[in-house]
């Protein structure tokens, strides 16, 4: 599986960036934009009502429609499809839930610098302004001083300072899975120590520090072990080491920064006696041509959207077929969805606070705490069964 690059899943697609304290400069020879045609988007099939009838606006919104902004790098070579995975999850909940609000598309292209222009110019003609999509654009915003309108940020900018008041940062992160995740393992097994086993990629590291620290924060114990691997097949002497030494002293429990098939190799090896628990970098999927009998047993943490596809809300979307996205597609998919289910929200509550049922999990927002905002997602927990994912309570 190819490395987390900062969109919060493995494989994402949004470059990471130091901290910084200040906006990135312009580019030499950067010319700002002018104001962008009407942007063409791809047709979404949407299902009926469940009385076979159009969609109806919301009753509860009237007089001027509330004024959103979508700003995504859809001009990026590099982030153009992650961008429009995540254009397409957010006009797929437009179509369903279009009264009382207009969203006018802002396509960007790579540089920081390029962003913020858009951004004031998307501030000063809407309401809500939704993005950046990537770290270091967000990061930009986040110190700039621009912030003048309540903005939803889709990825998390690292900045090491306070957040402006009004923005609110909504996107998937590695690390709160993991803590989530080892909330979850606690549960089930207060007094365990676990064995977490990693490897060399960036976000195995991020994925494993993350798990470990939470793990550390419960006054339980815990070994890291770091398997190598090439090709994606790990390496079948560091597989009899940790066998042998499991034997000498088996842990309670083992959280995988792994991937499934990485995941699968170890199972085979050491058998699968042990209570495991992994985030979506483990989730095999659910195509029947690939089970994974190996993972059987697996408590995996992750969107609705990817394990829970029959649950009413999540069937109530239009899935989005997109030829080998894969995964991470699949989840920035979701995450515009939820983007603008929060974008409407606000606009129905400007300065409040609620909670969603989202397709990337449970959503609570708060708009007035203290000097920012607060978000909080709580994902899906699963067993992974016959090809099939159970979805389970938290310690249960």
């Amino acid at each position: 599986m190819p490395p987390d690059t900062g969109c919060g899943v493995p494989g994402g697609f949004c470059a990471p960036a130091a901290p910084s304290a200040s906006p990135a400069p312009a580019e030499p020879g950067y010319v700002p934009p002018p104001p962008a045609a009407p942007v063409v988007t791809n047709p979404i099939d949407l299902p009926p009502s469940a009385d076979g009838r159009p969609l109806a606006a919301d009753p509860q919104r009237s007089g001027p429609a509330t004024r959103i902004a979508l700003l995504l790098p859809l001009q990026s070579d590099a982030l153009g499809q992650p961008a429009e995975a995540l254009r397409a999850g957010f006009m797929a909940a437009y179509e369903r839930e279009r009264g009382g609000v207009t969203v006018n598309v802002i396509p960007t292209g790579d540089s920081a610098q390029a962003t913020l222009d858009a951004y004031a110019r998307a501030a000063e003609q809407n309401d809500i302004v939704v993005g950046p999509l990537a770290r270091p654009a967000v990061a930009a915003l986040a110190t700039s001083g621009a912030v003048t309108r309540p903005t939803i940020a889709l990825n998390h900018p690292q900045t090491g300072g306070p957040l402006p008041r009004q923005m609110l940062v909504i996107g998937l992160s590695l690390e709160d899975e993991a803590h989530q995740v080892a909330d979850w393992a606690a549960a089930e097994q207060p007094a365990g120590r676990a064995l977490v086993l990693t490897g060399k990629a960036a976000w195995q590291q991020r994925l494993s520090g993350a798990f470990a620290a939470r793990w550390s924060q419960l006054g339980l114990n815990h070994s890291t072990v770091e398997l190598p691997s090439s090709g994606g097949y790990v390496d079948g002497n560091a597989l009899a080491e940790l066998r042998a030494r499991l034997q000498v002293d088996p842990p309670q429990l083992v959280f995988a920064a792994l991937d499934a098939a990485q995941l699968r190799q170890v199972r085979s090896a050491l058998g699968t006696s042990l209570p495991t628990y992994g985030t979506a970098s483990v989730n095999p999927g659910r195509d029947p041509a690939a089970l994974a009998p190996e993972l059987s047993g697996v408590r995996i943490l992750d969107l609705p959207w990817t394990v829970q596809p029959d649950h009413p809300l999540v069937a109530s979307y239009p899935r989005w077929d997109d030829a080998g996205g894969g995964f991470d597609m699949q989840r920035l998919y979701a995450l515009g969805i939820d983007a603008f289910r929060i974008a409407r929200e606000l606009a129905l509550r400007p300065g409040g606070a609620f909670e969603l049922d989202g397709v990337t999990g449970r959503l609570s927002v708060d708009m007035g705490v203290g000097s920012t905002a607060a978000f909080r997602r709580v994902e899906t927990g699963s067993v992974y069964r016959d090809g099939m994912f159970e979805a389970v309570a938290f310690g249960r």
